[in-house]
């Protein structure tokens, strides 16, 4: 079912953990399939320099929560948010079709992450 890109991101996934200190977090599932992915972030200058991941799901979940983590890192926020589900199926070769919606709770987690960072910069501008 899976392509051995899947399959090998799936056994050695990178950026797997939850940082204590995160500038941004975001959490999505769906509800169909049971998948529940969490991403938190670690900002500098308005670029990502750490991204860290924390699925419950299959090996595509999984697989693609690894290769949206590790895209991210080194870019803007900006450039983050621009990162889209067909980039990351395309980074993994590919992904059977009823496993596409793994790559869309990847980006929408990406996306979470930086909305909760740019809601927390405002507050602290607005103390």
């Amino acid at each position: 079912m899976y392509n051995k890109k899947v399959m090998e991101t799936f056994a050695n996934p990178q950026n797997v953990g939850y940082i204590e200190d995160n500038d941004g977090a975001g959490k999505v599932g769906n509800a169909t399939c049971g998948d529940i992915m969490e991403i938190t972030i670690k900002v500098k200058d308005n670029v990502i320099t750490d991204a860290k991941f924390r699925t419950f799901g299959c090996a595509a979940a999984v697989a693609t929560s690894s290769v949206a983590t590790s895209m991210v890192i080194g870019m803007t926020v900006d450039e983050a948010l621009k990162l889209t589900n067909a980039k990351v199926v395309e980074y993994l070769e590919g992904l059977p079709p009823q496993k596409i919606h793994c790559s869309v709770l990847a980006e929408e987690a990406i996306k979470e992450a930086i909305e909760d960072y740019r809601r927390r910069q405002k507050d602290k501008e607005n103390k």
